[in-house]
C-alpha cells in the first residue's frame, strides 16, 4: 500500500483574474476549490494514474470535512486524524502575476502525533510512506526522524518532499526518494546552484547519506535523476503553462506509479516528468490520458 501524509492540508481557493489591483475590488472570472497539500496532491494524481493510495494527515472543522468528502468522491481512500482546529484555506490569485495567501497550519498535540506514529508502525515491508509538504516548526525534528527510522526498520519505502531546515535534517537519514528543486538543493549545501553540472554534483553527494533516488526538479528546464548507477537529465515537453501548482507533486506521483509496477527508475523518471508537465498544462492536476500523450516528448539523456 502507498500512504501519503500531509501534516498541514488546506483547501486551495484558486481565483483567476485578468488583472489584480491591490487595495481595490477585484471581480474574479473563474474560481476553483481543491483539496491542497503536497501529499494530498500525490494521492489524487496516483488515483488518476490507476494506482491506489491512502491519504493520511490532520484535518478539522467544515474545511476538513470538505477535503475528506472531495477525496472520497474522487475515489481516494483517506485516514485523516481529526483536530479541534479548522483546516486552513489558502488563496491562490492567478492574474498577470501570481499571489498566494496561505493560512497557518494546526497546532498538534502529542497524542495526535502519536496516532500518526502508530499508523506508520503498522505499515508493512514494501509499503510506501510519502511525507510531503511543509513540516511545522512547532513539531520537533526528532519526531520526523523517528518516522523515517521506523520506515527503515520495517522495510517501508520512505519518500520525502519538503523544504527548509526539515529537509536539511531529514536528508541525513536513508530515503528511497527525495525531490528538491534547484533552490532547495542549494540550501542543503549552503550554496547557489546555477548549472546542470553543479546540480548533478550536489545531487550525487546526497547519495552518500543512503538516499537511493534524487530527483532535482528544474521547472521548464526539466529534471535530473541521480542514483548509484544512473545520472539522467530529462527535458520537459513544450506547451502552454497554465498552472504550476502541483507539478512537482505530479512528478513524484508519476515516478512512484511507474516504479511501483516495474521497478525501472529510468522508465519511472520519464513517466514522472510527463506527469509534472501534464499538470502544468492544465488548471487542475493531470490525468492518465494527458500524461501518456506527453511520454514520447520527454527527452532523456545521460549526464
Amino acid at each position: 500500500m502507498i500512504y501519503t501524509c500531509t501534516i498541514t492540508p488546506s483547501i486551495d481557493y484558486t481565483v483567476y483574474l485578468a488583472a489584480f489591483e491591490n487595495g481595490k475590488l477585484n471581480r474574479s472570472e473563474e474560481v476553483y476549490y481543491y483539496p491542497g497539500g503536497k501529499g494530498i496532491n500525490v494521492s489524487r494524481v496516483l488515483n488518476r494514474l490507476g494506482v491506489k493510495s491512502k491519504a493520511l494527515g490532520f484535518t478539522g472543522g467544515f474545511t476538513g470535512s470538505y477535503i475528506e468528502e472531495f477525496l472520497q468522491k474522487e475515489g481516494v481512500d483517506t485516514d485523516f486524524i481529526e483536530t479541534s482546529e479548522i483546516t486552513r484555506i489558502n488563496i491562490k490569485i492567478k492574474a498577470d502575476k501570481e499571489t498566494e495567501l496561505n493560512g497557518p497550519g494546526p497546532k498538534l498535540t502529542e497524542q495526535q502525533l502519536l496516532v500518526l506514529t502508530n499508523k506508520v508502525k503498522g505499515m508493512k515491508t514494501g509499503d510506501w510512506f510519502i511525507l510531503a509538504g511543509s513540516l511545522p516548526i512547532s513539531i520537533s525534528d526528532s519526531y520526523f526522524l523517528d518516522l523515517a527510522e521506523i520506515c527503515r526498520e520495517n522495510g517501508v519505502h520512505f519518500v520525502l518532499d519538503t523544504s527548509g531546515q526539515a529537509l536539511k535534517k531529514l536528508t541525513k537519514v536513508p530515503c528511497f526518494l527525495i525531490k528538491p528543486n534547484l533552490e532547495e538543493l542549494g540550501e542543503l549545501f549552503d550554496t547557489e546552484i546555477t548549472t546542470i553540472k553543479d546540480a548533478h554534483h550536489y545531487a550525487r553527494r546526497l547519495l552518500e547519506n543512503g538516499i537511493k533516488h534524487v530527483i532535482v526538479s528544474m521547472g521548464g528546464d526539466g529534471a535530473l535523476l541521480v542514483t548509484k548507477d544512473l545520472s539522467l537529465r530529462a527535458k520537459a515537453p513544450t506547451g502552454l503553462v497554465i498552472n504550476t501548482v502541483g507539478s512537482g507533486d505530479s512528478l513524484v506521483s508519476g515516478f512512484i506509479a511507474s516504479y511501483s509496477k516495474d521497478e525501472n527508475p529510468e522508465k519511472a523518471f520519464r513517466y514522472g516528468v510527463a506527469s509534472g508537465s501534464a499538470t502544468a498544462f492544465r488548471s487542475d492536476l493531470c490525468d492518465q490520458q494527458g500524461v501518456e500523450v506527453l511520454l514520447e516528448q520527454v527527452e532523456i539523456t545521460p549526464i
